[in-house]
């Protein structure tokens, strides 16, 4: 799979026993690794053995960093060079499960840039079969950003998968990409306007709200859609009819990242020939077992194959007319 990560980012994660705003904390740990959420997909398919490049805006003050970064983990990055230093995302764990998550913007960059950092999409091409695009997108950036890298991917003859937000999913939503997968918060928003975004949905209807997003995201132009409902599971489908899948109990050390690993667990078995419904199950399991480790993007595989195998049976939630192009 090929990634279009263009808001890299350096992660910092730290442990302390209580986030106490206003207060001084003395952490119990901090780890520095290679973020964002492409970064994260490409580690899960780094783990699953499937080949992961990584292309994104690298700012020059930080480059040789990045790079190292890149190279401690496996990871293969590329891109095109900006000015400016590397965001920092900082993520605050609790022994609570609670988590906080601190982003900064990026750098700066313009068409010229995005113009460049697709002609290195398409000089990739011949060793990948899927465009992933994935994340927020740096200051600058067009709107449609996405929409255009999925132009590309299918004059390319690649299958694409979308993971964004707000106005950035709606414009990618009009090139029709093959698949997107917003959480519920996400796919609320840019759908109904909802204004926050929470990592764990609540309330009674969270399987009938997912269904409904799938459902409309699709009808607003994605071939397929999934959209993760946090510990609850996700809903999947195409064409009317959704499906839920009730995702595994996991004890959680970290939440973030889920819904990459999510994504990257999703590619790897649609590559592999799986059905839509088969590939989504495995990619929950995924995302269950990214829960269990600090680093996002961190799956044990074997847990993965445990996790799947306490999956029960889908639910139809939502039957209509077909409506897959």
């Amino acid at each position: 799979m090929l990634i279009v990560n263009p808001n890299l980012c350096v992660d910092r994660t730290i442990a302390l026993a209580a986030l106490v705003p206003g207060n001084v904390h003395r952490t119990k740990s901090a780890v520095t690794t290679l973020g964002g959420k492409g970064i994260n997909v490409a580690r899960v398919a780094r783990s699953l053995e499937h080949d992961a490049s990584i292309l994104g805006f690298i700012p020059r003050d930080d480059g040789p960093r990045l790079r190292s970064l890149a190279t401690e983990e496996g990871a293969e990055l590329g891109g095109v060079d900006v000015d400016g230093a590397t965001r920092v995302a900082t993520i605050l764990l609790e022994p609570s499960g609670r988590v906080t998550v601190l982003n900064e913007p990026g750098v700066e960059v313009d068409e010229a840039r995005w113009a460049l950092l697709l002609d290195e999409a398409r000089a990739a091409r011949a060793r990948h079969a899927t465009l992933v695009c994935s994340g927020s997108l740096p200051p600058g950036s067009p709107v449609d950003a996405y929409a255009r890298a999925v132009r590309v991917a299918r004059e390319l003859a690649l299958a694409t998968v979308v993971d964004a937000t707000g106005p950035v999913l709606a414009a990618a939503l009009l090139a029709e990409p093959d698949v997107v997968s917003p959480n519920l918060s996400e796919a609320e928003a840019v759908l109904w306007g909802r204004p926050d975004e929470v990592v764990e949905p609540t309330g009674p209807d969270v399987v009938e709200r997912a269904a409904r997003a799938v459902d409309e995201l699709v009808r607003r132009g994605a071939r397929r859609a999934v959209v993760s409902a946090g510990s609850h599971g996700a809903a999947f489908g195409a064409g009317g009819a959704v499906s839920w899948c009730r995702a595994p109990a996991v004890e959680v050390v970290n939440p973030i990242g889920a819904g990459d690993s999510l994504v990257g667990g999703l590619v790897h078995a649609l590559e592999r020939g799986e059905p839509f419904e088969d590939a989504v199950r495995f990619a929950l399991a995924v995302a269950s077992a990214s829960c269990e480790q600090a680093r996002a993007g961190g799956i044990v595989v074997g847990r993965v194959g445990e996790l799947l195998e306490t999956l029960g049976a889908n639910e139809l939630v939502l039957a209509g007319p077909d409506r897959a192009r």
